[in-house]
């Protein structure tokens, strides 16, 4: 009846670091620690998950000295979001049959 949901998304900040790459596909590490609000190390920590599960990708560089990380989400990371978004449905609607 319910669905089992994706343990990596399931996390509080490893979601709204998808959810945020859902809408802009593309952010700089800085732009996302500044809208989920974490610690650089834990945020750190929470990319190297997404990116071990292929949901993102990480290009790592350096702009003006400064070191520049770009995260992106996959296809891989889309279609795991959207299945996550099912399940989550599928539990709210449970109670309305």
């Amino acid at each position: 009846m319910f669905k089992d949901l994706d343990p990596i998304l399931h996390s509080q900040l490893r979601l709204a670091v998808i959810s945020l790459l859902i809408g802009v596909k593309e952010a700089e590490f800085t732009f996302i620690k500044e809208k989920t609000n974490s610690t650089a190390g834990n945020l750190s920590v929470q990319i190297q998950k997404l990116k071990d599960a292929g949901y993102i990708e990480v290009e790592k560089q350096f702009k003006d000295n400064y070191p520049l990380t770009t995260c992106s989400i996959t296809k891989q990371g889309i279609e795991a979001f959207e299945k996550y978004v099912k399940a989550l449905q599928g539990y709210l609607h449970t109670n309305k049959k």
